[in-house]
């Protein structure tokens, strides 16, 4: 009898430390996006990212705080000298690739597409040709396991806008993706409160742009 009194109050105080977990969790999170939201400077951006890195750290099993962090760094890198942006995208890169060890979804491969864009950029004429499969491949991955995802789209058509229309690309080729982007982010819904909403008033003021 005592040995499943002892049984019973073991397993509750597992799941009450669990809970407790969970609380302290979605807390943090909670916490440190709203840092993210605020955040203007490029210290700020480097502070929450850590944020994001010592809960990733501490959780083990979730992968969005690793996500918001590699996503962190990326925004940061626009910010960055082009000699400042391999550096910064390594750790970008590192962060993506304990939350893909964690789960696969189409968030990460968005995560890695804009990763191999900015890597693009610090060097285009030599790095095109090595980086414009890669990000081929994680939107097709993405698409692959989310095809609803409005992210995806806002990507792709951003990428288009930018292209030159003698290489297929230009605000025309455009607008139809950023349609179906924008189309998407009216119905999406987020899994969760800290799961990623980002995107929708930058693709909706994208399609104006292709309209005007």
């Amino acid at each position: 009898m005592k040995k499943i009194i002892f049984l019973l109050l073991a397993a509750c105080s597992l799941q009450l430390a669990a809970f407790s977990q969970s609380e302290m969790y979605q807390k943090k999170m909670g916490e440190t996006l709203t840092l993210l939201d605020s955040s203007k400077s490029m210290q700020d951006m480097q502070e929450v990212a850590a944020q994001f890195e010592r809960i990733g750290d501490a959780e083990k099993t979730q992968w969005l705080p690793y996500y918001y962090a590699a996503l962190t760094h990326v925004n940061l890198g626009w910010r960055l000298q082009p000699e400042e942006k391999d550096k910064n995208l390594e750790k970008a890169n590192t962060l993506l690739k304990k939350a893909e060890a964690i789960e696969k979804n189409a968030e990460l491969y968005i995560v890695e597409y804009m990763i191999a864009l900015q890597q693009m950029t610090v060097d285009p004429a030599n790095r095109y040709m090595k980086a414009k499969p890669v990000m081929d491949e994680a939107l097709a991955n993405a698409k692959k396991v989310d095809a609803n995802n409005p992210r995806i789209y806002y990507m792709e058509a951003n990428n288009v806008f930018n292209t030159p229309a003698a290489y297929g690309g230009g605000k025309d080729k455009a607008k139809p993706i950023f349609e179906k982007s924008v189309e998407l982010y009216k119905s999406f819904k987020p899994a969760s409160a800290l799961h990623p909403k980002w995107g929708q008033k930058d693709a909706e003021a994208m399609l104006a742009k292709c309209s005007s």
